[in-house]
């Protein structure tokens, strides 16, 4: 059985290769060329430096490389209290040596993540280190292929077609328990298992179980002069910001009862809220929020009342399905706003676990959740105790169009 577990994470960043599909350039290898102003590296670092949960942090360069890192790092905060080791001739053979930086720092879990991957994003952040902290020994960020797939011969010619169903598109940073992946980076080390693509094909090989969890479609990794320049365009803002806010809004009547759901947290009561599912007027008022934000229609399009599998259901349900159409989308999160409008029960002491929960559910940091609370000042429905009002506004950021 799985345990709930707490502890600290490290982040190893692997930056040692040398880049070639990205072309030659005076600035150096591709981790270090510019993009918004900055070295790629930066703008990866400082995604880690940004989240409060980020521990001790080492990054494996090449040894030709260091005056190069010194000047990327030149406004970094705290820049003294980076890990730099140097490292192999492989990818494997540096991530092992990030790896054993660790060993004395007592951290439990690591995020392993490409140099090159400067767009993780904090809700991705968020939704690995819930997994890690469930008890998962392995945690990997994955997108479903979209593209239709193709096997070829030797010949170039076409052979078949790849069923898609269970296709995924791995991602960093791929993370683990610390102590598991370092023991199986040292037995492929030793057993001199050279072939891996990847860390979570190392713990794959090393018959650790991993959890795929949904990656973002931003988390591009920079290969080649194109990508780097497309990110460049980005982080300059040449287009436009595509910044949208959804509403919505949902009543639902109370009946006799014990309690009532609201935004995933139960409170009992001498009433209960009647409904299809559970009738928690505020998740449902955010998803219907969410779903503006793309035009997606509302909850009652996807999730029907006339649907017998939906009687009962926990509405966190609803609200994970309108957070993935958003991501699916292209867009991110940024902020939940849930005001609920209601005679009783008192929502105040219940408030900070409500935020926790809504930030568990979006896979966004607590600070980007909303709840609030008023009476009807005893008028109308509400007033009368009746019912309970629910107004949710969401803000989502989505890629500006290429």
């Amino acid at each position: 059985m799985e345990q709930e577990r707490s502890g600290t994470i490290g982040i190893v960043v692997v930056a040692a290769g040398r880049g070639e599909r990205a072309g030659a350039s005076a600035e150096g290898p591709k981790q270090y060329r510019r993009i918004g102003g900055k070295p790629v590296i930066w703008h990866t670092l400082k995604r880690f430096l940004d989240w409060p949960k980020t521990g001790p942090i080492v990054i494996v360069i090449h040894p030709d490389d260091r005056d190069l890192l010194q000047a990327s790092l030149a406004d970094i905060p705290a820049r003294e209290t980076l890990i730099i080791v140097t490292g192999g001739p492989t990818r494997q053979q540096s991530v092992l040596n990030g790896l054993k930086a660790l060993r004395e720092t007592g951290v439990e879990y690591v995020m392993i993540q490409d140099g090159v991957r400067p767009f993780a994003d904090i809700s991705l952040l968020e939704r690995i280190e819930t997994q890690l902290q469930a008890g998962k020994p392995a945690v990997l960020p994955a997108v479903p292929v979209a593209d239709t797939i193709k096997r070829g011969d030797a010949s170039g010619a076409v052979t078949g077609t790849v069923p898609r169903q269970y296709l995924y598109a791995a991602q960093t940073p791929q993370s683990f328990h610390y102590q598991t992946i370092l023991a199986a980076h040292e037995r492929a080390a030793t057993e001199q298992a050279a072939d891996f693509t990847d860390d979570a094909s190392i713990a794959e090989w090393a018959g650790i179980p991993v959890q795929l969890v949904e990656g973002s479609i931003d988390n591009v990794k920079l290969t080649v002069q194109r990508e780097i320049d497309m990110a460049d365009e980005k982080l300059k803002g040449s287009a436009l910001p595509d910044v949208r806010t959804g509403n919505g809004y949902d009543v639902h009547q109370l009946e006799p009862g014990d309690g009532v759901t609201l935004c995933g947290i139960f409170i009992p009561h001498d009433q209960k809220l009647k409904g299809h599912s559970d009738a928690d007027v505020a998740l449902h008022a955010l998803t219907d929020a969410l779903l503006a934000t793309c035009g997606a229609g509302d909850i009652g399009d996807h999730f029907p009342p006339s649907d017998m599998q939906w009687k009962g259901a926990p509405s966190r349900i609803f609200l994970e399905h309108a957070a993935k159409i958003v991501r699916e989308a292209g867009g991110t999160i940024m902020n939940a706003d849930i005001s609920l409008i209601a005679e009783a029960p008192k929502v105040g002491p219940h408030r900070q676990a409500m935020r926790e929960k809504l930030s568990e559910i979006l896979g966004i940091s607590l600070d980007r959740c909303s709840v609030k609370a008023t009476t009807n000042e005893t008028i109308g429905f509400v007033g009368r105790r009746e019912g309970i009002a629910a107004i949710a506004t969401a803000t989502v950021v989505f890629r500006g169009a290429d």
